[in-house]
């Protein structure tokens, strides 16, 4: 199987939740903000993006590939709950299906009530058989609510594996290396064994190009990238691992699953995402679409002990302890530094 029609529709899946997200961010954020009636600590746009893109996806994904289980963050309740939320995620639902020129035979929502059910359908346990979606409607919230980098993540698994990714980064410069002046927008995609492609979000156009990681052979050379949050990973036992290594450039804080694109694209060479609790457990669709864009434009990710990660036991990432995505020239350097370092550390020992 190649997985062509997957692809496609799992990118213009991405593309219309991303028309969604960025009108909740100009009406509900940036115009508030203009306004002075936004505050920091508002969270309803984020409910209403998480929302609204999770019903835009599963329901393009269901009319494609009705068979097909979906494993989701969100479920309908608080919406049937609170029903002005409803009413202005079911009009920002319209908007957007209206807005895409793509396929529009699929993913017509007929009223409130069907998109309510459609947002319930993301409710898969996930498993070791057979094939499943897994879907981050917004991943990175509080970069999403800064204006920085968030990404709508989507995956086909199979049998345990990722076999096609789909991610949008609306806020990510298209030409990384002219960030100041490249249009906003990247979408970038790949198949197991098809190579990583970067599409432009907005113009329709323009055809996607195959992305590599730089071919770094020297530790010493490489840039390395880590969460905003500090309470996401352990970044002062990342930065002893990166002078370890001998890496002089401090490292690149980003939200999202906006690392693993600008890796794959060669912006970037290693990924470090170190546990603050050996007890918790990755979520799968926070690693499984970007995991394979890196794999696909020549990079090698698995936990902290160099274990591939195993997608095929649940919502989580159980089985594994962390994330460490790098070069495949370097990653034998940066999986030995990680041990190095940790390997003395007593919050490093499994139970």
């Amino acid at each position: 199987m190649n997985f062509q029609l997957e692809k496609e529709i799992a990118v213009i899946a991405v593309r219309r939740a991303s028309y969604l997200t960025e009108k909740v961010f100009n009406q509900l954020i940036k115009e508030k903000s203009a306004a002075g009636a936004h505050s920091k600590e508002d969270k309803s746009p984020v409910t209403i993006g998480d929302f609204g893109a999770q019903a835009v996806v599963i329901a393009l994904l269901k009319d494609a590939f009705p068979k097909d289980p979906i494993v989701g963050e969100e479920d309908a309740d608080y919406l049937r709950s609170n029903k002005d939320t409803c009413s202005r995620v079911w009009s920002l639902v319209q908007e957007s299906i209206q807005q895409s020129k793509e396929r529009q035979e699929l993913g017509q929502i007929k009223d409130a009530e069907q998109m309510l059910s459609i947002i319930d359908q993301g409710n898969y346990t996930g498993g070791r058989e057979g094939r499943m979606w897994t879907l981050d409607p917004i991943d990175g919230t509080k970069g999403f609510l800064r204006g920085a980098q968030y990404a709508i993540c989507l995956s086909l698994i199979e049998n345990g594996k990722p076999m096609v990714s789909a991610i949008s980064c609306p806020n990510l410069p298209f030409d990384f290396k002219q960030p100041e002046t490249s249009h906003k927008g990247v979408i970038m995609s790949a198949i197991r064994g098809q190579g990583s492609f970067q599409y432009a979000l907005h113009d329709l156009t323009a055809k996607p190009t195959q992305v590599h990681m730089k071919d770094v052979q020297d530790p010493k050379e490489s840039k390395f990238c880590e969460g905003v949050e500090a309470g996401h990973s352990m970044q002062g036992t990342q930065e002893e691992i990166a002078k370890k290594l001998g890496i002089v450039y401090g490292p690149t804080k980003m939200d999202s699953q906006a690392k693993y694109v600008s890796l794959a694209r060669g912006d970037g060479d290693i990924y470090l995402r170190l546990p603050t609790s050996m007890a918790f457990e990755e979520k799968i669709w926070d690693h499984a679409g970007g995991s394979l864009l890196v794999e696909e434009a020549g990079g090698v990710v698995s936990d902290m002990f160099g274990k591939p990660l195993d997608f095929g036991v649940g919502r989580t990432l159980k089985n594994n302890n962390g994330v460490i995505a790098a070069y495949k020239g370097i990653f034998k350097n940066v999986i030995d530094a990680t041990a190095a370092i940790t390997s003395q550390d007593p919050h490093f020992k499994k139970n």
